[in-house]
């Protein structure tokens, strides 16, 4: 049966007026539900709803509000897996993915808890004479948030919780292809106790997104995409004086020395690399093996062979479909393009299938060697469990080749050597290290610090940088008047 979803306003699901889409379960095209696309009403109307709300929302108590955040994960945790089974379907995730992607926002949404900490201001008694001075921290107003869909549940929690803790409201774009879980979300925060009106969900497409980039009345955007993407989101709200953070793509690396635990980096750069289909900004998408691990080539092959698609429920399944056939189209040009570029397809997963799914979105695990910098495959990209590998002599040169590509979300390194994984992290520059760890995503309580052209903006998404992204500080210089105290000359202001 499809599901008509809506938008949602004002603590409801309300019908749309304007064109529909189809929202489809990537393993076998079923139709899962249709969406309606805003119109420019309605998104007037959807902001207009979250501006009257954050009006009063923004003078409740930051414990009051915290209480919200602390019942929403409650309600969270207790749903987790029927959010993950939503999840599922739509995206075509594996279980395990899908309830770690519900779990990863859940974690952001127990750092919101700690929001009355996280506003505190500062204060600095006799800045002169018998005069203070001190901050405090203020919501900004409305703002939005434009989700991707490779983590539609995560993404999400991500921005609204942290905003609304801060005592914004909320205005969120979802991606069109599995709004069906930030819908969901939407209704249990209704359900958590969030004032109506304080989270609005609109649908669409880039009209939709770019009425909200140059709304008059939105003071910040967050964004997660592709590199394309993100540098317009960027441009054009800055050039509306919105404040922005825009999340971009990647060519994540993984280094693997050749005094690493082999079994331990081959494992990990497998379900790096192929985990959630590689359909994650932090994949590991290139693999560099310095000095005697460029022999490892074949044993990285027959680990990635092992490992087979499928179905959201096939328990024996290591990751799901493609998000479209368009996606699947794009990765399978890739392949063809290294080939013809004269990289060494090792293992080529353009053929796959899956029993009883032959309209899935099915691509297998593909692995590259001998691949260069000048190649399509190394310099964009793939967003697909393909995995390109170079081998250079030193830890030197692997440093050098990593700062020469133009991203900057994540990296890591397989070593036993604490001088070599010392000397990685220092030199390094990308945002976001692991040693010996594949998918370096820091908690919550830390931000999400990705560097180069995988970001733009100046405040990144959540933890400490997240709360200053959404708020204002404002600073207030006081001086009171002692009956007691003598009017004398020595209590002029001088703060020169």
């Amino acid at each position: 049966m499809t599901t008509k979803l809506g938008n949602f306003v004002n603590g409801a699901t309300v019908a749309g007026t304007g064109d529909t889409l189809e929202v489809t379960n990537p393993a076998n095209q079923e139709v899962l539900a249709t969406i309606p696309y805003a119109t420019a009403a309605e998104i007037d109307a959807a902001v207009a709803a979250a501006g009257d709300a954050q009006r009063e929302w923004r003078e409740v108590p930051t414990p009051e509000r915290a209480r919200l955040m602390f019942k929403y994960q409650e309600l969270l945790k207790a749903n987790h897996d029927d959010i993950a089974r939503i999840l599922s379907l739509e995206t075509g995730k594996t279980f395990d993915d899908a309830k770690g992607d519900v779990w990863r926002g859940i974690e952001v949404v127990e750092h919101a808890c700690n929001v009355s900490s996280m506003l505190m201001g500062e204060t600095v008694e006799n800045v002169a004479r018998r005069i203070d001075t001190y901050s405090v921290i203020q919501p900004l107003g409305v703002c939005a948030g434009i989700t991707p869909f490779n983590f539609p549940a995560m993404i999400p929690l991500w921005m609204f919780p942290l905003a609304v803790a801060c005592g914004n409201g909320f205005v969120l774009k979802p991606s069109e292809q599995d709004p069906m879980t930030p819908m969901r979300l939407a209704e249990l925060f209704s359900e958590a106790g969030a004032p109506d009106g304080i989270l609005q969900v609109i649908h669409g497409g880039k009209d939709q997104v770019d009425a909200l980039l140059t709304h008059r009345d939105i003071k910040a955007v967050s964004f997660v995409g592709s590199v394309p993407v993100a540098k317009y989101i960027y441009q054009t709200a800055a050039q509306n004086l919105k404040r922005v953070q825009a999340l971009a793509g990647a060519k994540n690396h993984m280094v693997i020395m050749p005094d690493a635990n082999k079994d331990q980096a081959i494992s990990s750069l497998v379900g790096a690399s192929c985990g959630a289909a590689g359909q994650r900004c932090m994949a590991i998408s290139a693999c560099i093996l310095v000095g005697e691990a460029r022999e490892w080539v074949d044993d990285i092959a027959e680990a990635m062979a092992a490992v087979r698609p499928g179905v959201w429920d096939d328990e024996d399944a290591g990751y799901g479909p493609q998000i479209t056939q368009a996606a699947k189209d794009r990765i399978v040009g890739f392949i063809e393009r290294g080939d013809e570029e004269g990289a060494r397809l090792v293992l080529d997963g353009r053929d796959c299938t899956v029993d009883g799914y032959p309209d899935g979105n099915w691509v297998g695990p593909t692995l590259f060697a001998d691949v260069t910098p000048e190649m399509s495959i190394y310099r964009e990209e793939i967003f697909g469990p393909v995995l390109v590998s170079s081998g250079v002599e030193t830890l030197s040169d692997a440093i050098d080749l990593i700062n020469q590509n133009p991203y900057g979300n994540g990296v890591s390194i397989f070593t036993s050597s604490g001088g070599a994984a010392r000397t990685f992290q220092h030199e390094i520059e990308v945002g976001q290290v692991g040693i010996n760890v594949p998918i370096p995503v820091p908690l919550p309580f830390f931000s999400f610090t990705g560097w180069k052209d995988s970001f733009f903006g100046d405040l990144h998404t959540y933890g400490k940088q997240a709360v200053r992204f959404y708020t204002e500080t404002k600073t207030v210089t006081a001086r009171w008047l002692d009956e007691m105290a003598p009017a004398t000359a020595n209590m002029t202001i001088r703060l020169q």
